[in-house]
């Protein structure tokens, strides 16, 4: 009996194998026709579509600039081939040329114990044209006294210049004597600085 089960399991398994395989392709074909795909696929494509316009775009106008306009000279005596060469620099002056900058006062510092103190009171004379101009200020002067006490040499380290002010305070410090200064009990001729103060009376 289990000789006959067994020859007839064998001869019915590829039957067997043959009916689920097609069993199961029936199964997936209807499936597939009974629940087709959605049909978003085009509405996304027409969502996420991009229209790209072409602009054309007018071409940019060079415009020629006009050539500079050729200086003349003034004096028609210069040839125009005249080269630099050829003008003699050593005999030119400079003509409305500002003056040099000043230099500043040579002062060599010589060491003292007690600065030279004036014997009178310092009291220059207002200028007349700062007086109507109502003009005040400080002028500060630079003073070299010597081991006598008399002013030498005098230098306008801080002035109101064009008004008269600082030739006044000068003049002012040169006429009046100073006690010298001392350096260990010796007099010595030392540089100074002045200010003179320019004050209106209100």
């Amino acid at each position: 009996m289990r000789s006959e089960e067994s020859a007839s399991i064998k001869f019915l398994y590829p039957v067997i194998v043959r009916i689920t395989s097609f069993a199961g392709i029936f199964l997936l074909i209807s499936a597939f026709l009974i629940f087709p795909r959605p049909a978003n696929t085009s509405g996304l494509d027409e969502e996420f579509q991009i229209i790209i316009e072409q602009i054309d775009i007018p071409q940019t106008e060079q415009f020629d600039r006009p050539p500079p306009p050729a200086i003349e000279s003034e004096s028609e005596d210069i040839a125009d081939d005249v080269t630099l060469d050829e003008f003699n620099l050593d005999e030119f002056d400079a003509w409305d040329a500002p003056p040099p900058p000043p230099e500043g006062p040579r002062v060599k510092f010589i060491p003292y114990d007690d600065p030279p103190v004036p014997l009178t009171p310092i009291r220059p004379k207002y200028p007349e044209i700062a007086q109507e101009a109502g003009i005040e200020g400080t002028v500060v002067v630079q003073v070299f006294v010597d081991d006598r006490g008399r002013v030498k040499e005098t230098v306008i380290l801080k002035g109101i210049p064009n008004t008269g002010l600082d030739e006044s305070a000068a003049a002012a410090i040169r006429s009046v004597r100073f006690r010298p200064a001392r350096q260990r009990e010796r007099a010595v001729g030392v540089w100074i600085s002045i200010p003179v103060n320019f004050r209106l009376k209100s």
